[in-house]
């Protein structure tokens, strides 16, 4: 990606996981702006043309062309998880709006929730930590954090918990129901 232009460092740089998606979409649109490709994400594709004039192939072809530079640009700047999800969408477009649904909306009040619950939850005296571990659908999570030996704080923590969580959500929705009544949110 660093070929084309050396703003694209800064998406090698700061792959988007979850987290960092405020952070991640606004280097992105520097790079997309720099390249002359954010009107794909901002504006509809038009029609495709038939018996059209010289000046609407035009059209056409430039907005497939950045529309196909765009997607290059996202996709090779996002964790493999989220590329594997999102490489099978039709537009750059459509694949914005499904990061936004599950990273860029995150609601203040779901994230104080969660905090509050999880500041709130006691543990029986005497317990080890280890009794109190994540659904079994976090497997791939645990296993990720445990081998990079990852120390966060508990607001990282909970960031990371929960770009996890809406990876699940949209793998199976009946895990997700599992893990809001498991910690009771």
């Amino acid at each position: 990606m660093s070929s084309f232009n050396p703003l694209t460092s800064i998406l090698n740089q700061n792959k988007l996981e979850g987290p960092n998606y405020v952070d991640w979409k606004r280097n992105l649109d520097i790079v997309l702006t720099a390249e002359g490709y954010k009107f794909v994400i901002t504006k509809e594709c038009p029609e495709k043309p038939e018996n059209a004039t010289d000046d609407q192939v035009k059209a056409y072809d430039k907005w497939v062309k950045a529309d196909e530079m765009a997607r290059c640009y996202i996709l090779a700047s996002m964790a493999n998880v989220l590329h594997h999800q999102h490489q099978s969408m039709g537009s750059a477009y459509d694949m914005l709006e499904s990061l936004k649904e599950m990273f860029g909306e995150q609601n203040r009040a779901a994230k104080q929730t969660t905090m509050k619950a999880l500041l709130n939850t006691k543990m029986a005296e005497g317990s080890s930590i280890r009794d109190h571990t994540l659904p079994n659908s976090f497997q791939q999570f645990r296993l990720n954090y445990n081998m990079k030996k990852m120390d966060l704080s508990l607001a990282k923590l909970l960031n990371k918990l929960q770009a996890a969580e809406s990876i699940i959500k949209q793998q199976d929705p009946v895990v997700a129901l599992n893990i809001r009544e498991t910690f009771n949110f």
